[in-house]
């Protein structure tokens, strides 16, 4: 069975770390994201009694999602579908697994505060059960 784990929304510890971090280069956030078997929508949302998986919920999220993201410059950088463990406990609990690309960390600021985000985030927060947002810096390597 798969339980809330209150890691849905970001803390304020830790959003105080990712504002003090540089906001003037680019950044790459690592989404890991397990759904709730069915939405929670709040009362009285025109999708609460509608019996969504978190799965659905989740789809519309990135579906309304997407002006906002164009916006503020974001976009998919990476996605995968799950496969196998192969260094590390079989399990793996996450349904989605990607990263999003933005400008820099005021870009990613911007989404958040734009009007528009509000209305849309509460179908990830009906949909998420659990999940991991992770900003990375991003560094092009090279072999050799």
């Amino acid at each position: 069975m798969v339980q809330d784990t209150g890691f849905i929304d970001p803390d304020r510890a830790n959003f105080d770390r990712f504002k003090a971090l540089p906001r003037d280069t680019p950044i790459h956030m690592l989404n890991l994201v397990r759904f709730r078997p069915l939405a929670v929508y709040p009362a009285g949302h025109p999708l609460a009694d509608k019996g969504l998986t978190g799965a659905q919920a989740y789809r519309e999220y990135m579906r309304t999602i997407q002006p906002v993201l164009e916006r503020a410059g974001g976009r998919i950088a990476w996605s995968g579908g799950f496969e196998c463990v192969v260094t590390g406990p079989a399990e793996w609990p996450w349904d989605e697994t990607f990263v999003m690309a933005y400008p820099d960390a005021l870009s990613f600021l911007g989404m958040i505060k734009d009007p528009d985000y509000a209305p849309v985030v509460v179908h990830r927060q009906a949909a998420v059960a659990d999940s991991r947002l992770v900003r990375f810096s991003p560094q092009n390597r090279t072999p050799g």
